[in-house]
């Protein structure tokens, strides 16, 4: 068994600095050396996983191939390097409780008190361990900032690592903000001076500290932080703004992160190889053949990072294209307000997945826009629920149709919950109604899907089975797929045992595709998705006509 080393990542003075894709760069720095790594997040809110929160309040919830709904940094850990995480690599401070409350109920810990230390910190310790075998280095990324109550058993468990394995098996690195005052026209160091004493206050000294900033750091600023903040001078790194944050990992890298680390962690390895690194910035910042406007219609569009992986999803099938996407979030509520004067000028719809009835009128108003203009749509999860639906209603003349998700009174259920259904992946049949739990009961993670030849999808991945990840509770009713045939809706991918409908055609027209999974959870830039590269290239010829019709 490997000796691995451990990395920590820390966050200071505010939220969003952006602790996910630091750790996500090093991953890649470390893996561009030849080392195995993993990755895995620590989250402090008492939630069991982020399933049942809405995406105000978290942002995304990230599938894993294994079923698991995680922090939307996992994203980010999986897009940069070429790890597949895990329901192992997220875990809050809900589980870690729930874990140890299990055993405590068990009889485990012999009728001794269950304290913080060490029941709660040994459990976290455990967790680290358990998810770090086997590789290189574990990079472990702690969620919130310095200084929040949920977080002290986390930092404390951390804080002992380097007293149980030695100086050279642990690293901390510490994210903090360089804020510019305007009016001084000066960055300033004492917020990262008081994170990191906050820090020192319970025994954490970091050995490097990574200083977001608008500006570049001079070198007398830089010294500055090493004498009062007590890390080398090699170890402040300067996390300039950037153009695209594929860029990331090469500013870490010019300035000495990746070097430094294994310096402290006492790895020998080879030179970085990040040529693929800079090839990819160079066609994300130098577009050759135009840009594509994409138009989001969803109804959690005021937080963008409610569709992360999406959006660096249709990114990547830019960037497969060589082409900018320019994404336009509309507010699919508006849309019913205003009508489609919202959607004028774009080259491409895409309705994303969602749960509740909130703005599913707004979104079918997209959907039959882009059947009836030609204009490329793609539909993903409820998103192809509801072009089922609008299908159903407007070309099928089926008018009650409707998905139960939102409704019990109708007599079509187009859309249904399936109540027993055999899942592939456990080998197990599955039961379920609407009083079954909402957490974890969806069907979840990585499922198979067989595509039909002479489709768009298959134009796409170009192989006629595929694994895609899911996170839905509704399926298509099979009872309707004859008579929706018969219009012209076909159905190009479904499970092996055709009872279940993973993607949806319409044959009259030049790009139309609704798919029951989630393909954004599997797209990286250096990787992008088929299913992207495909609706893109769809938008990038839907622009050309429109351009040529101008002319």
């Amino acid at each position: 068994m490997k000796s691995t080393k451990y990395i920590f990542v820390t966050g200071g003075v505010l939220s969003s600095l952006g602790k996910g894709l630091t750790s996500a760069s090093i991953g890649a720095l470390l893996e561009s050396r030849g080392l195995k790594i993993t990755i895995m997040k620590l989250d402090p809110y008492i939630n069991v996983d982020p399933g049942t929160m809405n995406p105000f309040q978290h942002g995304e919830v990230f599938v894993t191939e294994d079923g698991a709904e995680t922090d939307l940094d996992l994203g980010h850990y999986e897009r940069y390097t070429n790890v597949t995480l895990g329901q192992i690599n997220n875990f809050t401070s809900g589980r870690i409780y729930y874990q140890v409350i299990t055993k405590e109920r068990r009889g485990e810990y012999l009728g001794g008190t269950v304290q913080v230390i060490p029941h709660v910190t040994d459990e976290i310790k455990a967790n680290i361990k358990a998810a770090a075998q086997d590789v290189d280095v574990a990079i472990v990324e702690i969620g919130g900032t310095i200084g929040d109550i949920e977080s002290l058993p986390f930092l404390e468990a951390i804080r002992q690592f380097r007293g149980d394995l030695g100086r050279t098996n642990v690293a901390y690195v510490h994210l903090t903000l360089i804020p510019y005052i305007k009016a001084a026209q000066e960055l300033k160091t004492k917020p990262t001076q008081h994170s990191v004493k906050e820090l020192r206050s319970i025994g954490i000294q970091p050995d490097i500290l990574i200083c977001r900033t608008e500006h570049p750091i001079p070198d007398e600023l830089k010294a500055k932080i090493s004498n009062f903040c007590n890390v080398d001078r090699d170890a402040v790194i300067t996390a300039i703004d950037v153009d695209t944050i594929y860029e990331v990992p090469l500013r870490f890298h010019k300035e000495g992160l990746d070097n430094k680390l294994v310096e402290l962690l006492n790895i020998w390895t080879r030179a970085p190889q990040l040529g693929q690194w800079e090839n990819l910035v160079n066609r994300i910042t130098n577009p050759q053949k135009g840009q594509v406007n994409v138009g989001i219609v969803g109804k959690y569009v005021n937080l963008k990072e409610s569709y992360k992986s999406l959006n660096e999803a249709l990114v990547h099938g830019g960037i497969a294209n060589n082409v900018r996407v320019n994404l336009n979030y509309i507010n699919s509520e508006e849309l019913e307000k205003n009508g489609t004067g919202l959607l004028q000028g774009l080259d491409a719809l895409l309705v994303p997945g969602g749960f509740g009835n909130r703005g599913i009128e707004g979104k079918m108003i997209t959907i039959q826009y882009a059947r009836e203009n030609k204009i490329p749509f793609f539909g993903i999860c409820l998103g192809m629920q509801l072009a089922v639906v609008e299908f159903s209603r407007n070309v099928a003349q089926i008018s009650g149709a409707a998905s139960e998700e939102f409704t019990d009174k109708t007599n079509d259920p187009v859309i249904y919950l399936m109540t027993e259904w055999y899942d592939h992946k456990n080998k197990t049949i599955i039961n379920r109604d609407r009083t079954s739990n909402k957490g974890g009961t969806m069907r979840l993670g990585a499922y198979p899907c067989i595509l039909k030849k002479d489709s768009t999808a298959y134009g796409a991945y170009n192989v006629t089975e595929i694994s895609e990840r899911h996170r839905h509770r509704y399926e298509f009713n099979n009872q309707y797929r004859s008579i929706l045939e018969s219009y012209d809706l076909i159905f190009t991918g479904t499970s092996p045992d055709d009872k279940l409908v993973e993607i949806v055609e319409f044959k009259n027209h030049p790009w139309f595709l609704g798919c029951q999974f989630h393909p954004e959870f599997k797209s990286s830039p250096l990787s992008p998705h088929p299913l992207f590269i495909s609706f893109i290239k769809a938008g990038l010829e839907y622009n050309k006509k429109m351009q040529g019709k101008k002319k």
